[in-house]
């Protein structure tokens, strides 16, 4: 399939379903909890994103350089200090490196893992790429 086969599909297919601006994430809703922040809405973040909460949540602790837990409610546990900035440029950077496709900027992409790599396939514009590069 030609570059003008792919992008004539992926615009019809944006066309039909919205377009990139659809995908938003919600604001980190955080709480100071003794020397934890909790992230209130974690779960309605997670469901935006459509990636597993201990996906989402190992990363965050790598980009917070924290540790994490998700507690009986649902919400992310944080030991340290976070200011909503942080948290929200950290989600976005998941966004960037495992939701949205690089090519269409389109959300609609799934993780597929072959031989160690994970890949970030698009249903919308079928781009497939490796995911967090």
């Amino acid at each position: 399939m030609s570059y003008d086969d792919h992008l004539d599909r992926a615009m019809s297919r944006a066309d039909a379903s919205g377009s990139a601006g659809r995908f938003s994430l919600p604001d980190p809703e955080l709480r100071a909890d003794g020397n934890f922040t909790l992230f209130e809405n974690f779960q309605e973040t997670i469901d935006r994103l459509g990636r597993g909460e201990d996906r989402v949540m190992k990363y965050l602790q790598s980009e917070l350089g924290t540790a994490a837990s998700i507690d009986e409610s649902g919400r992310l546990r944080l030991t340290g200090s976070f200011k909503q900035r942080r948290v929200r440029d950290a989600l976005e950077s998941y966004a960037d490196d495992y939701v949205l496709c690089p090519e269409c900027g389109l959300p609609d992409t799934n993780l597929d893992e072959t031989d160690g790599t994970t890949y970030r396939q698009c249903e919308a514009c079928g781009e497939r790429t490796p995911a967090g590069a």
